[in-house]
């Protein structure tokens, strides 16, 4: 079974909030015939879109092919939240790799970021920015580690935009008793992820890029110039891009073994009346293992994020999230849901990134665990200067220790499954 089309309708995106409030592009065409170009990017969500418009402005021909839609998988149902550093914390990235480059990836964290604030305001991305992403503690235990950590990120880092938030300064914001402290990041930030990715696939039209939509690959051969394959046509490249993150399949094993697609899901409510559950608006993120995201849509929805499978098929969508949702905010028990979606991302197991050189002249970036919105548009404009003959910060990530998941192609997901639920219960009886 194809994760492509397991759960979806060939072509069209999900029923969303997100698709239900963004303008898609008109349909491009997809790939006919035989064609050639200096790079072939498979994959139209962040990183490929990213890679095609920085490629296509330093003066590349360029052809991205998407199975669906630009911005049909995780780029376009994720909970929209962008912030500075990586997946995990500091003092992990320092034990990994050392102090040199934990503060080189620190810095690209912060310019990952910042990536996302030029293209929004340089292309008129209509996908403003709203500031602020709370970490939520479950335990005052946890409450006192994120204040260490604020600590350390001000003191080693020089990074002070984060606020300390003890339990009534928490709940005042969260209308919520379940969390007992927590930390405000003034420099993170939400925004809708689909007009975002739409605003990326404009700009890269614009620059030169081409997009074939609903062309998916069935094969690529390797060369000199690579041969990328699909149904109805083939591209001959100079270079190819990987960009498919949870949905790259077999194309690539070696790839595949250190990246695991998972799925994840959201629920929005109808538009709620004033300071419900939010006083601000801000966005959230809490100290489950499997994670709880929340924030409000432009008309006072609450999207929330929650709940994980590890299989081809989804579950019940809104069984699966209004669980922890009531969980989180008990006075939505009679609210009505009026959205339920889902989609697959992909993990590794460090949670850093996996960039791999596949080939002399292919290149692959996936593997963001959750924090893609930032970290996959700047995979995509690293990749470009990596073609470019500028690979500094491609190979930093590329030199990161990154076991592959044990089990072989077999046993990966079953062992993984195993894995996530034993977390789960952990969350579940508060360990």
């Amino acid at each position: 079974m194809n994760l492509l089309f397991a759960n979806d309708r060939a072509g069209q995106y999900p029923p969303s909030y997100y698709a239900e409030t963004a303008t898609p592009l008109p349909l491009q065409a997809s790939l006919r015939g035989a064609v050639q170009a200096d790079v072939c990017i498979i994959g139209g969500g962040y990183t490929g879109l990213s890679a095609a418009l920085h490629l296509a402005q330093r003066g590349y021909s360029v052809r991205l092919l998407e199975a669906h839609r630009v911005g049909f998988g995780a780029s376009g149902r994720n909970g929209g939240q962008i912030g500075p550093g990586q997946r995990i914390e500091q003092d992990a990235i320092e034990r990994m790799v050392g102090h040199e480059d934990a503060r080189a990836l620190w810095q690209m964290g912060l310019d990952a970021r910042d990536l996302v604030h030029e293209l929004i305001a340089h292309h008129g991305i209509d996908s403003p920015i709203s500031p602020g992403v709370i970490h939520a503690d479950w335990q005052a235990s946890g409450a006192r580690h994120s204040h260490a950590y604020a600590e350390k990120l001000a003191r080693d880092y020089g990074y002070t935009d984060i606020e300390a938030l003890d339990r009534a300064q928490i709940q005042q914001i969260v209308q919520s008793p379940a969390y007992q402290g927590g930390i405000l990041d003034h420099g993170a930030g939400h925004l809708h992820p689909l007009r975002y990715a739409l605003g990326l696939a404009r700009a890269a039209l614009a620059a030169g890029a081409v997009i074939h939509e609903n062309a998916l690959v069935v094969a690529i051969e390797p060369g000199a110039k690579p041969i990328i394959r699909t149904q109805s046509g083939h591209v001959q490249a100079d270079h190819v891009i990987l960009a498919a993150n949870g949905y790259l399949g077999g194309l690539v094993p070696q790839v595949a073994a250190r990246v695991m697609p998972i799925n994840n899901f959201i629920i929005a409510t109808e538009p709620l009346p004033e300071g419900t559950v939010l006083t601000r608006n801000h966005a959230v993120a809490d100290s489950k293992f499997v994670i709880n995201y929340f924030r409000l849509s432009q008309d006072n929805r609450l999207l929330f994020g929650g709940g994980e499978s590890y299989g081809y098929r989804f579950p019940d969508i809104l069984r699966t999230v209004r669980k922890p949702m009531l969980q989180v905010f008990p006075q939505l028990a009679d609210t009505r849901i009026t959205h339920a979606w889902g989609g697959t991302l992909a993990i590794t197991m460090t949670r850093l990134p996996c960039f791999r050189r596949v080939a002399p002249n292919i290149l692959s970036a996936s593997g963001y665990s959750g924090h893609g919105v930032a970290l996959a548009t700047l995979a995509g404009r690293i990749m470009a200067e990596t073609v470019a003959g500028q690979s500094e910060r491609f190979d930093l990530v590329a030199r990161l220790p990154l076991p592959a998941f044990p089990g072989g192609r077999a046993l990966r997901n079953p062992l993984l499954a195993l894995a996530m639920t034993w977390f789960s219960l952990r969350d579940r009886l508060g360990i």
